[in-house]
C-alpha cells in the first residue's frame, strides 16, 4: 500500500468522527439554546473530533475490524455526552 492509499484509508476512518463533530456543534445551539458553551465552536469541534477518533480507534482495537455498528453507536454516545459536558448541560 502506497502513502496515498494509506492517507485515503486514514481519512475514511476518521470521516464519521469529523462529520459528527461538524454537525453536532451547530445542532446543539438549536437543541440547547439556554446553555452557554464553555468554549468556542471550533474548540468544541476539535474536542469532539478527538474523542470520536479515540472511540473509533478503541472500537477497531476491541472488535478487530472497522465499521461495526456498535462502534458507531459508541461514537454517537461519546460525542453527545462530550457535547453535553461542553455546553454545560447539567445547568440548563
Amino acid at each position: 500500500m502506497g502513502p496515498l492509499d494509506a492517507l485515503n484509508h486514514l481519512l475514511n476512518f476518521v470521516a464519521p468522527a469529523a462529520a459528527l463533530a461538524l454537525v453536532l456543534v451547530p445542532l446543539s445551539r438549536v437543541l440547547m439554546p439556554k446553555t452557554a458553551p464553555a468554549l468556542s465552536w471550533w474548540a468544541q469541534v476539535a474536542i469532539i473530533f478527538i474523542v470520536g477518533c479515540a472511540v473509533l480507534t478503541a472500537g477497531l482495537w476491541w472488535l478487530g475490524r472497522d465499521g461495526k455498528m456498535s462502534t458507531y453507536a459508541a461514537l454517537v454516545l461519546a460525542s453527545a455526552t462530550c457535547q453535553w459536558l461542553l455546553r454545560r448541560g447539567w445547568r440548563g
